[in-house]
């Protein structure tokens, strides 16, 4: 590059450099963030990690030799009933599409968390994208500043069987993932170095890469550059991890503990327009002492994903943001010697609420004791097909490796049409 090029290039970008890096703050267009309330679909999916157990949550069976201890209680939806550790979601069962014929086949905690992330297995020389980069691929927004796909998972128990990962979509599709705390790590520019400075060297590495990239073709540099664009945005939106920005009363309300406090900060980043939040809460792994275990997390399930239902419809969110509650399998009926329920995948329950479900509604039933489907069996493709018809996307769209069509789901895989709106 000839030095008068790289001067007149570099003056050219720095001439507004200030008034962009502080004209950043997304919520701060009420016209932008009412658009985004009206016209965007987003997700947050509650992830229970270790695989939590159906019969202590969606689908009781009291009395029953494999039962349990708690009792079934009535919701206020006529003849639906679910555990007594869930009280205040049975007063929200209006809205929440339960999926109790989940049969996935698969009880293995890697390969199984893998599945159910993707609805499909991955080939063997073909990563495919996981849900939260196919909904950040289709519902991101090409002038976004917030980040496109951000994934809470910060306990160490099963955090590497899980993680989100963009397949064949690339980097410009990678989450945002924070293991370590509720904030992002190096998200915060030197003090050393001024707000001018930075975007300086911000359009320098544009122009080098843009100098770089003539004559050349490539997928990846491509998805690359583009995940790098969007740094600046990423890094102005920072407030949105802080919810000391929120008033006490709406503190309160998702209580004090880390999963209650990151399942805040997802509703405030999907309402700055976050297509995709994962919020991981481990361990559900309950080979021994299940009762126990259930009786410690599921008032904390039941407490948290109620306030964000509640939160959600107070904002006028609710029929454009949906909740899966997701695990990468179920617990076994049969109790064994520790008094824990082992890994299940042929008879377990899920969760939909929100944008496109119809709220109230129950899909699939399993026998007394719950050791089988036995009406309205659901796999992991037709699963993610309804996610994906709820959100508006149709699954049967093509992405392209090379020249290769790929299918959002496998093809014969269909949405479960009794539970759309």
């Amino acid at each position: 590059m000839q030095r008068r090029d790289f001067l007149a290039a570099t003056t050219a970008f720095t001439a507004t450099a200030f008034a962009d890096m502080t004209g950043l703050n997304v919520l701060a267009n009420p016209a932008v963030a009412a658009d985004l309330k009206k016209n965007q679909k987003r997700v947050i999916m509650l992830w229970l990690a270790g695989g939590a157990s159906q019969l202590e949550t969606w689908d009781p069976k009291p009395g029953a030799s494999t039962g349990g201890p708690f009792r079934a209680i009535p919701t206020d939806v006529p003849g639906v009933h679910i555990s007594e550790l869930m009280p205040e979601m049975a007063k929200r069962m209006k809205h929440v599409c339960i999926l109790r014929g989940l049969d996935t086949k698969n009880g293995d905690h890697g390969s199984a968390a893998v599945t159910m992330m993707r609805g499909r297995r991955n080939e063997a020389g073909l990563k495919y994208p996981d849900l939260g980069a196919v909904v950040a691929r289709e519902m991101g927004r090409a002038d976004s500043k917030v980040p496109d796909y951000v994934t809470f998972y910060t306990q160490t128990e099963g955090r590497g069987m899980a993680p989100g990962d963009s397949g064949f979509l690339g980097a410009r599709y990678a989450p945002m993932e924070l293991t370590t705390n509720n904030t992002p790590e190096f998200i915060r520019k030197l003090d050393t170095i001024s707000d001018l400075d930075h975007k300086t060297r911000s359009d320098l590495r544009d122009l080098l890469s843009k100098q770089f990239a003539k004559g050349r073709q490539s997928e990846v540099m491509g998805s690359h550059n583009e995940a790098y664009e969007r740094v600046r945005g990423i890094m102005a939106s920072e407030t949105l991890f802080d919810i000391s920005k929120e008033p006490q009363k709406v503190r309160d309300r998702y209580g004090p503990t880390q999963f209650g406090q990151q399942t805040l900060i997802a509703r405030r980043l999907v309402e700055a327009g976050v297509p995709f939040v994962r919020v991981g809460r481990a361990w559900w792994d309950s080979h021994g002492q299940n009762f126990e275990t259930h009786q410690e997390m599921v008032p904390e399930l039941d407490y948290v994903m109620a306030a964000l239902i509640d939160d959600l419809k107070d904002r006028g969110l609710l029929d454009d943001v949906m909740i899966v509650t997701l695990s990468e399998f179920g617990r076994t009926p049969s109790i064994n010697a520790s008094l824990g329920r082992d890994h299940f995948a042929s008879a377990w329950s899920t969760t939909i609420t929100g944008t496109g479900i119809k709220g109230g509604s129950v899909y699939g039933k399993t026998d007394e004791k719950g050791n089988k489907v036995v009406a309205e069996q659901v796999d992991a493709g037709s699963l993610f097909a309804t996610i994906y018809s709820a959100l508006g996307i149709n699954p049967e769209k093509n992405y392209y490796v090379g020249s290769r069509p790929v299918p959002l789901v496998n093809p014969g895989v269909e949405a479960i049409e009794e539970v759309l709106a």
